[in-house]
């Protein structure tokens, strides 16, 4: 499982305008108080979801970015060192001031097939992650879940996919593009058979069972012809996924996939992928 520096700068926007304001508003309530927030941010990639949670939290933040890929942490030193209003490194951690926020980021490379009951341990306050969850096999949810439980942290993960997926305008063979796509993502990615669609309502089922409190909001990418780069990548990327799966066609999704990018950027199109975040705290 890796995804690209590229991939992952040109879904930025989509994913940070996406989120739930409203649940990132009920964490940063719940953690009201800390003199300094510790956090760790699960298969951070370029420290995305840090960007993007940040700036709702406390003045004083104490960041782990954890990633399998030491390309894309020290990709995520420029970025976030770009992104600071001022950044200095000391010893091996990464010192921002953002916004009057001062923000520790140290980071780990982790492979958390192997480490994850020793990354999620000790005295952590929020357990973070974005778009990872729908990667994930059923049985390594419940070792996270475990894990978790060790910990006083709050969780807090977002953009995990659902499948709910819609096209306008429509053509006949999106529901079969998707369904072969849907199939395509419960394949393992490096964590056992993936939940892929299922994994926010599988996730939530077991923080509730282990005792958490959740709440979930639908945190949809709705792309418009503006995105046209995006929707552009996303719907090759799908066309790539399906024919893997030997269950479409080769002309009849080729056809889809000629039909889907050339109507991307006309007036009135819109591509929906369906998301969920999920905030969960020890009731």
């Amino acid at each position: 499982m890796g995804f690209s520096a590229d991939w992952l700068a040109l879904r930025e926007p989509a994913d940070h305008r996406s989120r739930s304001a409203g649940l990132l508003a009920n964490l940063a309530k719940r953690v009201e108080g800390h003199d300094t927030l510790r956090i760790t941010d699960l298969g951070c990639g370029t420290g995305s979801n840090l960007r993007a949670t940040a700036p709702a939290l406390g003045a004083n933040q104490e960041w782990t970015l954890v990633d399998y890929d030491p390309a894309l942490l020290e990709r995520a030193t420029k970025i976030l060192t770009e992104w600071a209003d001022e950044a200095r490194t000391i010893g091996d951690k990464l010192v921002l001031v953002k916004d009057g926020k001062n923000i520790g980021v140290t980071f780990r490379i982790s492979d958390l097939n192997v480490e994850l009951e020793k990354v999620i341990s000790g005295e952590i306050d929020i357990v973070t992650a974005s778009a990872l969850f729908d990667l994930i096999s059923e049985p390594w949810m419940r070792r996270f879940v475990q894990a978790l439980r060790s910990t006083p942290a709050i969780f807090y993960t977002v953009l995990t996919y659902n499948g709910e997926d819609e096209f306008i305008p429509a053509h006949p063979f999106d529901w079969g593009m998707i369904n072969a796509f849907k199939i395509h993502q419960k394949r393992d990615k490096g964590f056992g058979p993936a939940e892929g669609p299922m994994a926010a309502a599988t996730l939530a089922r077991l923080l509730k069972e282990a005792g958490y409190g959740v709440e979930t909001a639908d945190t949809p990418w709705v792309l418009k012809p503006s995105d046209i780069a995006l929707k552009t990548e996303l719907l090759k990327g799908l066309h790539r996924a399906v024919m893997e799966t030997g269950l479409i066609a080769d002309n009849g999704a080729d056809d889809w996939l000629f039909w889907r990018t050339s109507m991307g950027d006309q007036k009135g199109s819109r591509m929906k992928t369906g998301h969920t975040d999920i905030l969960a705290a020890k009731a």
